[in-house]
């Protein structure tokens, strides 16, 4: 039930993906740690976030509300939303001032929030977890009430931890599927891929290796030159080559339709977790 707030600026939460971005605010001066006012209700987290950022820190949800005059992130667990509104709704004042709330609640979607801050910007957020190291993907869905400027902070508050895209909500149960969920099939497929070369002889360090910096220098040559997929995987495939020997296999055991099925079941589970 964490919940962080940056005073003047933005409010954050203390989950896996609002860390990364109080962290990567103040590190890249984006704000001050003066600027920055973190609500939590355990003792111990509140002491780390003060030692490690500088930032203040309260027990106070409707504080943190209160003092925003920019943005608020708001990023408590999903079952602990109606808690917190509950709280806040105790002191309906506090929330009748907000100049914009970013959610990155899972699952929450905008008319709830914009029921709950009737008449506030709000945008909605997916982000993800290579967010920690800051290359993460934020997909951003904006409220009816959002206005430019308000586009324009909640992007350059995200983009502090990655890249940024705008998606309309009908979408954001599949950007789940592919960008939330996707650290997770990448990091099977690395395991695997390291399982393989210590299957094929390798040391199991070697591999790792091996593995992590092929995900890796792959992901930036598509990236960096903008090379389709496809048209890589072509240019390493000779024939009657090892690669193609490698590919024949994925095939026949129905690789890429395995993935596609994985987003799939993502997509559903996160449509049902959002409807709960």
């Amino acid at each position: 039930q964490a919940e962080d707030g940056i005073r003047d600026h933005c409010v954050t939460g203390v989950q896996t993906c609002a860390l990364p971005i109080l962290s990567c605010l103040v590190q890249q001066d984006v704000y001050l740690p003066s600027e920055i006012l973190v609500s939590d209700p355990q003792q111990e987290r509140r002491d780390f976030l003060a030692q490690k950022y500088g930032v203040q820190v309260t027990t106070d949800n409707c504080l943190v509300v209160k003092s925003t005059t920019e943005a608020l992130l708001l990023a408590v667990k999903p079952q602990a939303f109606d808690s917190v509104v509950s709280e806040l709704e105790d002191r309906q004042e506090v929330i009748t001032t907000l100049p914009l709330l970013i959610s990155i609640m899972a699952g929450v979607p905008l008319q709830k929030l914009e029921a709950v801050f009737p008449g506030q910007p709000v945008v909605r957020v997916m982000p993800n977890t290579p967010a920690i190291v800051g290359v993460g993907m934020s997909a951003i869905t904006l409220g009816k009430n959002i206005q430019p400027l308000h586009q324009q902070l909640a992007t350059r508050i995200l983009a502090s931890v990655g890249e940024v895209l705008e998606v309309p909500e009908s979408l954001m149960d599949a950007v789940t599927a592919v960008s939330g969920s996707g650290p997770g099939y990448v990091t099977i497929f690395i395991e695997s891929l390291t399982d393989g070369g210590v299957c094929a002889g390798l040391p199991r360090a070697m591999a790792y290796q091996l593995a992590l910096q092929t995900v890796l220098g792959t992901t930036v040559l598509l990236q960096k030159s903008g090379m389709h997929p496809a048209q890589l995987k072509d240019q390493v495939t000779s024939p009657g080559g090892t690669t193609i020997a490698g590919i024949a296999e994925l095939e026949g055991a129905a690789f890429r339709s395995a993935i596609i099925e994985a987003v799939l079941a993502a997509k559903e589970r996160a449509q049902e977790l959002g409807n709960s």
